[in-house]
């Protein structure tokens, strides 16, 4: 169990308010990323991370989350931050570095102009996000494995997880979203996504409140209609109408029923005999069936 008492333990964590409220979204955070890293198994006991550092809201956050759990004794790797400036025009390339070494935060600063590539090889009119992961990632690999890292950690919360399973549904035909815990395909490195469980809101509430020097993405927030925007704003939408309803639908991506889908490669649909599936409950039957 976490201490009731959350006082400053990492220098991440100076200066962070003492009201009452900022402690318990403090908790509730540590709480629900303490709590995906053990359901997924991400724990080697001994491992080097490589914590991807964007200078967003979101990887700033699990930086000080996994410091926090680290420091408690709860997190028994050793952490590396790390950041990929991608040569985007203007991007203040001295904000990270100067912010890790005053935290006293191990660190690797890469540079890596993948930005040109980017808009050389993306058509006008298209999305450069694809791409830009791509690369991304692909060297954010190479740099874990530079570093002897087993994983490469990243700052998708609960949100990026829901938008990304609606964008499948509605544009790619399939049932799926970014796992918190995956292989790479090489099959050297993990890929951990410790907040998993975190809400966006909660992610921003917490680096405004700790005054983190946030650096956004001029590259792809630059551009306008984002299938992912358009998930996004039909989210907030579906959240003002039912307050609870994104926690509702994450619950779900967690309760998943092959059963009660119609992928056979999911479920032996042919094999199916009488009595061999039993109904958790009347809500499960077809509305001509209860």
């Amino acid at each position: 169990m976490l201490d009731e008492d959350l006082d400053d333990i990492h220098p991440l964590f100076h200066g962070a308010p003492s009201s009452a409220s900022f402690k318990k979204l403090r908790k509730r955070i540590v709480r629900y990323t303490r709590e995906a890293i053990e359901q997924y198994g991400m724990i080697e006991r001994g491992a080097r991370w490589l914590v991807c550092l964007s200078g967003g809201k979101d990887s700033y956050t699990l930086l000080a989350v996994l410091h926090e759990l680290q420091w408690r004794g709860l997190l028994p790797v050793e952490l590396l931050a790390c950041n990929l400036d991608q040569g985007q025009p203007g991007f203040p390339a001295t904000v990270l570095p100067e912010f890790l070494e005053k935290m006293g935060v191990p660190h690797r600063i890469e540079y890596q102009d993948t930005y040109s590539i980017v808009k050389d090889k993306v058509p006008a009119g298209r999305t450069y996000c694809a791409l830009c992961s791509r690369l991304r990632r692909g060297n954010l690999y190479r740099i874990a494995r530079e570093e002897g890292c087993s994983a490469v950690v990243l700052g998708h919360h609960r949100d990026d997880i829901l938008e990304t399973f609606f964008m499948n549904l509605f544009h790619g035909g399939r049932l799926a979203t970014m796992p918190p815990k995956l292989v790479n395909e090489e099959g050297d490195l993990f890929v951990y996504r410790p907040l998993a469980h975190v809400a966006e809101e909660d992610c921003e509430k917490f680096a405004k409140a700790m005054n983190y020097p946030i650096i956004p993405c001029d590259l792809c927030g630059s551009q306008d209609g984002l299938q992912r925007q358009q998930v996004k704003q039909i989210l907030d939408q579906w959240e003002k109408n039912a307050p609870g309803r994104r926690q509702v639908m994450f619950r779900a991506l967690m309760n998943a029923r092959p059963s009660h889908l119609l992928d056979p490669k999911l479920f032996d649909f042919q094999g199916l005999a009488t009595g061999s599936v039993k109904f958790d409950t009347d809500s499960d039957l077809p509305p001509k069936l209860r």
